[in-house]
């Protein structure tokens, strides 16, 4: 139960930050588009040119491999690019200050090239844990997800070092594991959190709309505009879910950052709050 209030009186001050910055949401949507771009550049070749069997399905080999490193290196790169820049302008509110977009894009751009390092690493990371996860089973599969898990907890704090700190991407990494660990340990507590709200967000949702959908579709004849606005609408407010969970999670990584390298959290956030998000190991 105190895991559960931590987690509320979390959201509530990650709420309050960005109620003060709503111009933060435009970082979650940057990043999406984003990544609809990269994807879309990716794949829309590969289909056009009949190669996409020829590369994945077919023992594309090496060039198969290839592409597949280079999709996961640009589109880490575009969501780094955006947290960095979210992240950066979130602890200019932190600290009481009144960011922009264009503050945040200016932090983000300035660490273009400790983004594209890091990018490098993650797509480095995730595709050997997909490789070993795929060639093994049981005890093995589960070794290496604690291996992911690890690799999580150690990376937390990544982003906001490269928004503040300037560092080059291995110093990121080895200052992020420094800080969660001098101050929390290794371990993060428990499941329960911002994703327990979205979730149940997400369940409202469909609570509300499972009932609209029955009466439309159950109908003699189906209103299909109404149906076609109905079910926009659903995504749409799934859509909405996920841009706000992102940006809560990229505010709340501020303010755990702020306390691990400074010792006191902003006036957003209770000290012991931040504190009691992570237990010792």
């Amino acid at each position: 139960m105190n895991r559960i209030s931590n987690s509320w009186k979390m959201l509530l001050a990650s709420l309050r930050v960005l109620s003060a910055d709503k111009e933060l949401l435009v970082f979650p949507v940057l990043s999406s588009i984003g990544l609809l771009l990269v994807t879309l550049a990716f794949a829309l070749p590969l289909f056009l040119g009949n190669l996409f069997d020829a590369l994945f399905t077919q023992g594309g080999g090496p060039l198969g491999f290839l592409v597949l490193f280079l999709f996961y290196i640009v589109q880490y790169t575009v969501i780094f690019f955006a947290n960095t820049a979210l992240v950066g302008a979130a602890m200019i509110r932190l600290r009481g200050g009144d960011p922009t977009v264009g503050d945040g894009l200016a932090i983000a751009g300035r660490n273009l090239g400790p983004i594209l390092g890091y990018a490098l690493i993650a797509a480095t990371v995730g595709m050997l844990m997909q490789a070993l996860s795929r060639k093994s089973s049981g005890l093995g599969r589960f070794l290496i997800s604690l291996v992911g898990m690890a690799w999580s907890i150690a990376t937390y704090l990544v982003v906001p070092v490269l928004a503040v700190e300037g560092v080059g991407p291995i110093e990121a990494i080895k200052r992020s594991a420094l800080y969660l660990k001098r101050t929390w340990g290794e371990q993060i507590a428990g499941n329960i959190g911002l994703g327990l709200f979205f979730f149940l967000a997400f369940l409202a949702l469909i609570a509300v709309f499972a009932p609209l959908f029955f009466l439309v579709f159950s109908a003699e004849v189906v209103n299909l505009w109404l149906a076609g606005g109905l079910i926009a609408l659903f995504f749409l407010l799934v859509s909405v879910l996920g841009l706000v969970r992102s940006t809560l999670e990229g505010i709340y990584s501020a303010a755990v950052y702020q306390y691990a390298v400074e010792g006191q959290a902003s006036g957003f956030f209770d000290e012991e709050l931040v504190r009691s998000a992570f237990r010792p190991s």
